[in-house]
């Protein structure tokens, strides 16, 4: 039996690529389609199926057919505050470096004053 942090891991998978996380942060306000999406993200049409494919088989998206058009929204609002909960764990922890290579920065020219 396949164990939970294994389908944790799996999904944080999912998440662990640029153009995916881009394709959920525009779904967070609104549904789109899948024409919006490309025209947003700048990604072929070829490509954008592929995302929304792996997105929609993960359970991460939803599609919605209207005549010939899909439209896509995300399956859960949680989905959008993880990767806005990530992205804040990163700004921190960028922020963290630069104070530190500041400090590393005015104390090597105290040091180089002597």
């Amino acid at each position: 039996m396949e164990s939970f942090f294994n389908r944790q891991a799996e999904l944080c998978k999912i998440f662990a690529n640029d153009k995916r996380l881009e394709i959920i942060n525009l779904l967070k306000n609104a549904e789109l389609s899948t024409g919006e999406l490309i025209k947003k993200t700048g990604l072929s049409k070829v490509t954008m199926s592929q995302h929304l494919n792996i997105l929609k088989s993960a359970g991460v998206v939803i599609p919605r057919r209207n005549g010939t058009q899909l439209f896509y929204r995300l399956s859960n609002p949680k989905i959008a505050q993880a990767c806005n909960l990530m992205r804040e764990v990163l700004v921190e922890l960028l922020q963290e470096k630069e104070k530190t290579f500041s400090m590393l920065i005015k104390a090597s020219k105290k040091n180089g004053e002597r």
